[in-house]
């Protein structure tokens, strides 16, 4: 299924036993999951790092302290043969890649930050991480991350993550009951921990991403037909697949509320440890050096962070949320890097597509080439306004919800200034929530919400009713929170 006007093919048949395509590929079905379930077991030849990793949790499979428990973890890496000439064996099964790809970068954050969890241990301050990372780590997870196109460095999507759960029963599916993590820092292997939730919470969100990208293919496709195209059956066919999106936005953001009683606030602190990036974070004030890769110069990578899911960027580009030009969007510009490369350029075309058709003009019918003439084409311009506001309104609910995350996991837990991956925490969401509130305010009132024949119910009365008040509550706690910490404002 093209994206109109593009060549990029969004997958209706994910193909899960073909090894020769990346693990992760936008589809109607799975979205952004990777298209088959994650690789669990490593090929023989990879004992050595399965069994480190088995060994390495604070609290093991079998509930015994790990080395990072004792801290021994970079005595034992030492010990780990270099096998990046055994990864060329397989190097034509890129779902394999992905998943030593997904073990070295485990290993690699366990063993760069691993200083700074026995200081958090005993209630100190992090302190510094290693700074140099072995060629028994450095070459392959190089290596797997140029054939998988992903950074050197755990991202969230091909390791934390998305390619980091297995099936308890394979005949269940992805039911959250039947999800458990493949690898795990601290007590992860058991299912009912905070970490363990942390992690299966997003993948539980993400399932429900095949029919946010089968609605927008809908909703693009529909205006792709313009020339010649039944005026009537496009906006139909538009405001269905706004209200695919819609659906599965709302499952989204109802999954993700479950956050709270599946990953305790007070417990995230601890397990947050090993999922730092290296840019703009204390630790690591120099980068890190990779033995025999760079030419021994010192590398920085933002790392592993939820905001770099691309449900919500699929929102913002379909949607043509503005983003205010501040430095606080150049380091959400900066987070696109770190997503699978299917996945960034999708979010690439869409956004092109959705300028170049015209979506937004075309979903608030201002201009006069959308203008309604028959009872029926009003009716159906005024539904695709409230739907616009809906997902809209979807997107701040996220937002938000993000927001008192980072409120309650975060600044109410640490003083660390900075996100896992290294944005500041008390102005960096906000900046995007602002944004979002700000567009509904103006869009309700440039089509006239709520007087007369363009009044748009009372449903989205209520909605900007919220959004206002959050509006003032942001404004006031961001203050609060910067003034608490001597942060300037505006980022």
């Amino acid at each position: 299924m093209l994206i109109p006007n593009t060549s990029f093919d969004v997958l209706e048949d994910t193909r899960p036993d073909d090894v020769s395509m990346p693990a992760f590929m936008v589809s109607t079905t799975r979205g952004f999951l990777p298209r088959m379930d994650p690789i669990v077991t490593l090929p023989s030849e990879f004992d050595a790092v399965e069994d480190l990793l088995q060994s390495m949790p604070v609290s093991t499979r079998s509930g015994r302290p790990g080395f990072l428990a004792t801290g021994q973890l970079g005595d034992e890496v030492q010990k780990l043969p270099d096998l990046t000439e055994t990864i060329e064996k397989y190097r034509g099964n890129i779902p394999l890649m992905n998943a030593l790809y997904r073990d070295y970068s485990f290993l690699a954050s366990a063993y760069l930050l691993e200083p700074c969890h026995m200081n958090f241990m005993k209630g100190e301050p992090y302190g510094l991480a290693r700074s140099f990372l072995p060629a028994q780590l450095s070459r392959p997870i190089a290596r797997c991350a140029e054939l998988t196109g992903f950074k050197p460095f755990m991202e969230y999507a091909g390791s934390y993550a998305l390619f980091n759960y297995r099936l308890q029963d394979p005949d269940k599916g992805l039911e959250y009951d039947n999800l458990r993590l493949i690898r795990a820092f601290e007590h992860g292997l058991d299912p009912l921990s905070s970490e363990a939730g942390f992690v299966l919470v997003h993948v539980d969100m993400v399932k429900n991403s095949g029919p946010i990208i089968a609605g927008t293919m809908s909703a693009l496709s529909a205006l792709g037909k313009q020339n010649g195209a039944d005026p009537t059956v496009q906006r139909k066919t538009f405001n269905e697949g706004l209200r695919t999106v819609l659906g599965a936005m709302r499952k989204v953001n109802a999954v993700m509320e479950t956050m709270w009683g599946k990953s305790k606030p007070r417990s995230y602190t601890s397990f947050r440890t090993f999922i730092f990036g290296i840019t703009s974070q204390s630790m690591f004030p120099d980068g890190v050096v990779y033995e025999g890769i760079n030419d021994g110069k010192p590398m920085s990578f933002r790392g592993e962070s939820g905001a770099n899911d691309s449900m919500i960027p699929l929102m913002d580009n379909l949607l043509q949320i503005q983003m205010p030009s501040t430095p606080l969007t150049e380091i959400l510009q900066d987070f696109r890097e770190y997503r699978p490369s299917n996945h960034r350029q999708f979010l690439v075309e869409v956004k092109q597509c959705s300028e170049d058709l015209g979506t937004k003009d075309f979903a608030l019918g201002l201009d006069p080439h959308y203008a309604a003439s028959a009872d029926e084409q009003k009716e159906l311009l005024l539904e695709s306004r409230r739907l616009w506001v809906k997902l809209l309104d979807q997107v701040r609910d996220f937002r938000w919800r993000h927001w008192c995350f980072a409120r309650e996991y975060i600044l109410k837990q640490t003083s660390h200034p900075t996100a896992t991956g290294g944005s500041p925490i008390v102005t960096w969401l906000p900046n995007q929530l602002q944004a979002v509130m700000e567009e509904m305010v103006e869009i309700y009132e440039n089509v006239g919400g709520q007087v007369g024949p363009t009044d748009l119910g009372a449903e989205c009365r209520d909605i900007m009713d919220l959004a206002n008040r959050q509006r003032d509550t942001l404004r006031k706690e961001v203050d609060k929170y910067c003034q608490e910490r001597g942060v300037g404002v505006r980022g």
